[in-house]
């Protein structure tokens, strides 16, 4: 094994982990504030990549990008509005089956509205030019992925910890009887969650999809389960940690299909998590729930 070789695969793990990590703070944000768990959100990662299978026929990449992010963000927020809001004091369990109940339904309408063959993923000239260094050549978003997930990993951090907004949403992920009682308008901090969440979605799915070439209607179930690892594997709830988790599983899945293995890669993936929760069961980065007397 050459060290050429061990580069290649290092940025192809590095780039399938930046997509991972995209998702995963998607659950991670939404888990933050609702204390419940997205399960769609694999899906809409989905259906932003049909978006762009027909954006991108009608309009010029740069146009079609927008579009793509805009859409999948209104349909986060519709299915936030339908599906989550009218749930908001039921128990858990009510609002959990609902969003397993949102993921079957986003499946079966792309399988009846695009089929079950899968279809070409648009090739974006931009994003498919071909670097080669020595013996190593790598995609631009293979080299995007990585560094545009830190980015805006970081100013979401930022946002979060340093603006007004950031301030209501961390106040509602405390309490939020509490920060309606001090004039926040919850409701409007829970929208604003699922519009960074669906931007993500949208995001990951083109630094996703760009590189595996075809969607299809069940393209989110096994990515959007993973991603969910992810963010459990960094502390669910904590956005650095939805990164750290999102670059492990991407990394370790790419060494060990080109190790050879690629039938054992998705069964590691959950073999590390239940490792790491058996050492910290809050992830890696996850804090202690302390529970009040």
């Amino acid at each position: 094994m050459t060290l050429s070789y061990l580069v290649q695969q290092l940025l192809n793990g590095l780039s399938l982990g930046g997509a991972y990590a995209m998702i995963a703070i998607g659950y991670t944000m939404v888990y933050g504030i609702l204390r419940m768990i997205n399960f769609a959100h694999g899906d809409e990662f989905m259906v932003a990549g049909y978006f762009m299978v027909y954006a991108i026929a009608v309009f010029p990449w740069f146009v079609s990008v927008p579009l793509v992010i805009g859409g999948t963000v209104l349909m986060s927020v519709l299915i936030e509005k339908t599906a989550y809001k009218p749930l908001r004091n039921a128990p858990r369990m009510s609002v959990m089956i609902s969003a397993i109940g949102v993921s079957y339904f986003l499946q079966n309408l792309a399988n009846y509205l695009f089929t079950a063959m899968p279809q070409s993923y648009p090739q974006i000239s931009v994003l498919k030019y071909v670097y080669t260094f020595g013996d190593v050549s790598v995609s631009r978003v293979t080299l995007l992925a990585p560094i545009l997930t830190l980015v805006l990993a970081f100013l979401l951090v930022m946002f979060v910890n340093h603006s007004k907004l950031g301030m209501a949403m961390r106040a509602c992920s405390k309490d939020q009887d509490t920060a309606r009682i001090m004039g926040i308008r919850v409701d409007n901090i829970i929208t604003m969650t699922f519009v960074i969440g669906g931007a993500l979605a949208a995001i990951g799915s083109i630094l996703y999809f760009t590189d595996r070439n075809t969607v299809q209607p069940y393209s989110g179930s096994l990515p959007g389960l993973k991603c969910f690892v992810a963010a459990v594997i960094g502390g669910i709830g904590n956005i650095p940690g939805a990164v750290v988790g999102g670059f492990i599983v991407g990394i370790c899945q790419i060494i060990i299909t080109a190790a050879g293995y690629s039938v054992f890669s998705d069964a590691f993936t959950f073999l590390l998590l239940i490792i790491i929760l058996i050492g910290r069961p809050s992830g890696l980065f996850g804090e202690k729930a302390v529970e009040k007397v």
